[in-house]
C-alpha cells in the first residue's frame, strides 16, 4: 500500500490503490488497511468533501531510517549492532555510507 502511494507525487483514494495494486483486495479491505496506516501515522489523509485521500507521511528512506533508530534504541549494544550491520553491507553501500559521513559536519559545528 505504501508503495503504491510513494510511486506518485499525489494522494490517492482507497479505489485508485485497489487499481494500482492489482484489485487483488477488497476495497474495504484496502480502506481498512489506510485507516490502520493512518491511525500509526504513516499515511495523512486529505479530505475533499465526502471523498478521502491518502498519501504517506514520510517517503521509504525516512520510513526505514526510523525503523533502523527504532531497531537500535530497543538493543543492549547498539554500537555492536550497527558493527554488524556494517559488516553486510555491499561495496557500493559501504561507500555510499563512507560518502555520507565524510560530508557531516564534525561535532562543534567545524567540517573536517
Amino acid at each position: 500500500m505504501l508503495a503504491a502511494l510513494w510511486a506518485t507525487e499525489q494522494a490517492l483514494t482507497p479505489a485508485e490503490i485497489q487499481a494500482g495494486i492489482g484489485g487483488g483486495l477488497a476495497y474495504n479491505t484496502v480502506h481498512t488497511i489506510l485507516k490502520r496506516l493512518y491511525d500509526k501515522g504513516l499515511v495523512l489523509r486529505d479530505v475533499d468533501g465526502r471523498r478521502g485521500a491518502y498519501r504517506p507521511s514520510k517517503d521509504a528512506a525516512e520510513l526505514t531510517a526510523e525503523a533502523m533508530h527504532q531497531a537500535l534504541d530497543r538493543g543492549p549494544d547498539p554500537i555492536a549492532a550497527l558493527q554488524q550491520f556494517v559488516s553486510g553491507l555491499s561495496p557500493e553501500e559501504e561507500q555510499a555510507l563512507r560518502d555520507v559521513l565524510d560530508e557531516r559536519p564534525s561535532p562543534g559545528g567545524r567540517e573536517t
